[in-house]
């Protein structure tokens, strides 16, 4: 396959790209650093510096959309929060004008979302059928799903990735969670009770095969099956990591520090992948404390 991806350079998309080349698929990616992503991504893959000079993308199978800023890496501004909407929302509005403007269109527009899309839901058991709460994470993950879904025609389906946490060996959320950890200060954060929906780096990325080779549309939780509350994680983070897991962050100093955005740690989903498993998907990493182990 003919395989456009932007994000390319990020956590999930430089291992995608691998992924994709040993398989034998060719692949092209949108990037804003040409030679950052050519030392990164090998002489392998085509480079586009941008979408502005192409028309359409007739000769394309398939395209796979993670760009977008990180969310939890500064305290939401109001043009914080304008950066995180453009990142995301302008180039996937430009992908979805692309695939309609051609004659033969890719197959499938997979693109990213975020577990963020339900917002803090507390002890609710949610599935892709639950809507979201109205507050910034799913304001900006459902114009992000439906800027997506303007590309869906019956010669092009479109698959939405509501991701959780992804553990990865290197870079992610995780390399800043066991950051106080190793230093003997790890612990629950704020009551501790809240969901931390998650996925090990190879679910995740064997996910998107998935979605890329099956007949699917719609939106995914690209989450394990089994959920675990923040203080069930930093207690096997910790015992992962042969560090103690006994302080607890109080929630008042979070919101100090994060602002608005603490609600990233404070607040939480209890995800299912309801329809990746449905469609006949099976996770190899189901436990959490395996998981860590394998990536740390």
């Amino acid at each position: 396959m003919q395989i456009l991806i932007t994000g390319a350079t990020g956590l999930i998309g430089r291992h995608l790209v691998t992924h994709l080349l040993a398989r034998g698929d060719r692949v092209s990616v949108v990037t804003r650093n040409v030679e950052a992503a050519r030392d990164l991504l090998g002489p392998q893959v085509s480079i586009w510096s941008g979408l502005n000079q192409q028309r359409d993308l007739n000769g394309i199978d398939a395209v796979i959309n993670l760009a977008g800023e990180p969310i939890a890496s500064k305290r939401w501004t109001p043009q914080h929060k304008q950066l995180l909407c453009e990142s995301r929302w302008q180039i996937t509005e430009r992908l979805a004008s692309l695939i309609n403007a051609s004659s033969e269109p890719p197959a499938v527009l997979i693109s990213g979302s975020a577990t963020g899309y339900y917002g803090n839901a507390g002890e609710s058991v949610l599935t892709e059928e639950d809507s979201g709460h109205d507050e910034f994470s799913h304001q900006l993950c459902a114009r992000w799903e439906a800027l997506a879904m303007t590309a869906a025609s019956d010669r092009t389906r479109v698959c939405l990735l509501r991701t959780g946490i992804v553990l990865a060996k290197e870079g992610g959320a995780l390399a800043q969670m066991k950051k106080p950890f190793l230093l003997g200060l790890g612990g629950p954060i704020g009551n501790g009770r809240q969901y931390l929906p998650w996925i090990h780096l190879e679910d995740m990325l064997s996910g998107i095969l998935w979605l890329l080779d099956h007949p699917l549309q719609g939106p995914f939780n690209m989450v394990a099956p089994y959920a675990v509350r923040n203080e069930q994680f930093a207690a096997t983070l910790g015992k992962v990591l042969h560090r103690p897991a006994l302080i607890r962050t109080p929630a008042s100093a979070i919101k100090l520090l994060m602002g608005e955005s603490s609600v990233l740690v404070l607040g939480g989903q209890h995800v299912l992948p309801q329809r990746l498993e449905a469609s006949g998907f099976r996770f190899r990493w189901y436990e959490l404390d395996k998981a860590l182990a394998d990536v740390l």
